[in-house]
């Protein structure tokens, strides 16, 4: 991580509703290449809906302004912020029945490069991905996330994130329903990513995720807020002493 570089990702004053009810009420972020940035708190504080909405979800009215690279994205749909380097890993990813992973991350890369990837290349890398995820060849024939389990699903989220190499990455909750090796092996993938400057923002509940992927900022969110924010000992904290101590009208750092 570069101290002096600008924001590979910003968002401020954002605020975001769903039909008449504001889920998310005022949330201003910054990170840089290669940082990870943990969104932590209780089920139904608005943690996913950021997430999906930065990536310009249409069920949800976001309003403020969303940067990649110092570019105003805000009114971008996804593909096009997909095409820029952004990158969303599902919380339930969706099955696709008769599109293979193959063919799939084949267009995906394609569409994000702007050409065409070389067949013989396209799979020495992709092979090369898989097996640093620990995945037998044999998915690449399988429809994508058909008949997967929770862990395959989630494995090949993060092998997506590997192969598209976006600039900024929006994680919600890979780490849901993975049993411990499972969950070694995405965050492997999560940190090799990070290492290629690719700044994360992690949406969890948990502390067990930030052990083995260290983040360089925690945030607690809470009510549609930041209510506080710090170093990994914070997640060390939330662990321990679970939400109720922190007021969710507490918004500032510590």
């Amino acid at each position: 991580m570069n101290e002096n570089a600008r924001p590979v990702f910003s968002c401020n004053g954002v605020h975001v509703r769903i039909g008449e009810k504001e889920v998310v009420k005022g949330v201003d972020l910054a990170v840089l290449p290669g940082e990870v940035h943990a969104i932590m708190g209780p089920n139904g504080s608005g943690k996913s809906t950021l997430a999906n909405s930065l990536m310009g979800h249409p069920a949800y009215a976001l309003t403020g302004t969303v940067e990649l690279g110092g570019e105003d994205v805000t009114a971008l749909p996804p593909d096009e912020k997909a095409r820029r380097g952004m990158f969303l890993a599902f919380q339930y990813p969706v099955a696709v029945p008769g599109v293979t992973v193959a063919s799939f991350l084949r267009a995906a890369v394609s569409a994000v490069r702007g050409a065409d990837v070389p067949v013989r290349e396209f799979r020495k890398e992709l092979l090369a991905r898989m097996e640093d995820l620990e995945m037998d060849p044999g998915f690449a024939g399988r429809y994508l996330n058909d008949g997967f389990s929770g862990g395959e699903k989630k494995r090949v989220e993060i092998l997506q994130l590997l192969m598209l190499k976006p600039r900024f990455a929006l994680l919600d909750e890979t780490d849901s329903g993975l049993d411990i090796d499972a969950l070694k092996v995405v965050a492997k993938g999560i940190n090799a990513a990070a290492s290629n400057d690719t700044g994360m923002l992690l949406v969890t509940h948990y502390q067990r995720l930030l052990n083995y992927v260290h983040p360089h900022v925690v945030h607690v969110f809470m009510d549609g807020r930041i209510v506080r924010s710090g170093g990994p000992e914070l997640a060390l904290e939330l662990e321990e002493r679970g939400y109720d101590w922190l007021e969710p009208a507490a918004v500032g750092g510590v």
